[in-house]
């Protein structure tokens, strides 16, 4: 017997639905499943990681694990797509981690080659620049914004636990982080202006 209740004719499924019949095996569900979700997925783990390449390799993985554990998917817990996202970024921070890990174990040991071309001062002052103008864009957010963006985004919590240990309705949470996300893009455009 389906986990997931028949629809009505024309009726379309949630996220949720897919998922569970995911669970059963059909790969016709979580192509769909896939469709929806993959842009939210991919942007996700993008801003974590910034590099394409790695963004792609993680979206990847996020979606086969998606497919092997989706039995443990659990409605009554929370939506599916807070669940694939909350994996998403769990699994962009681990990859941040380790690749900060293999970097600092290389730097130990000595393994990392020297690039005579590289112009440190130049790379060191874009970088300033650059954390100048994320400094001031986050000071330009209202205190409840960077909060919750610091939540979200830095303290890897999903919005609603964010919301929780704020002690708001995730509806005002995720409010905030839009209206932050929001003002942030305004503000880091009209920084690169005036810098071009």
């Amino acid at each position: 017997m389906p986990l997931a209740p028949p629809l009505p004719p024309g009726t379309e499924r949630s996220d949720d639905d897919l998922l569970t019949l995911v669970a059963e095996g059909d790969r016709d569900a979580f192509a769909l499943f896939y469709d929806r979700t993959a842009p939210r997925v991919a942007g996700l783990v993008q801003r974590v990681l910034v590099d394409p390449a790695q963004s792609e390799e993680v979206t990847q993985e996020v979606f086969l694990e998606a497919w092997q554990t989706a039995p443990r998917f659990d409605r009554a817990r929370g939506r599916a797509t807070s669940w694939l996202l909350t994996m998403a970024h769990r699994r962009a921070v681990d990859r941040v981690r380790a690749s900060q890990s293999t970097r600092d174990r290389d730097l130990l040991v000595g393994i990392r080659e020297f690039d005579a071309d590289r112009d440190d001062v130049a790379e060191t002052a874009e970088t300033r620049v650059e954390l100048d103008r994320v400094t001031r864009a986050m000071h330009a957010l209202t205190d409840l914004q960077r909060q919750a963006l610091e939540s979200v985004y830095f303290g890897g919590l999903t919005q609603g636990e964010a919301a929780r240990d704020a002690g708001v309705a995730i509806g005002t949470m995720k409010t905030r982080i839009r209206g932050a996300l929001v003002s942030l893009r305004r503000v880091l455009a009209e920084t690169e202006a005036e810098v071009a």
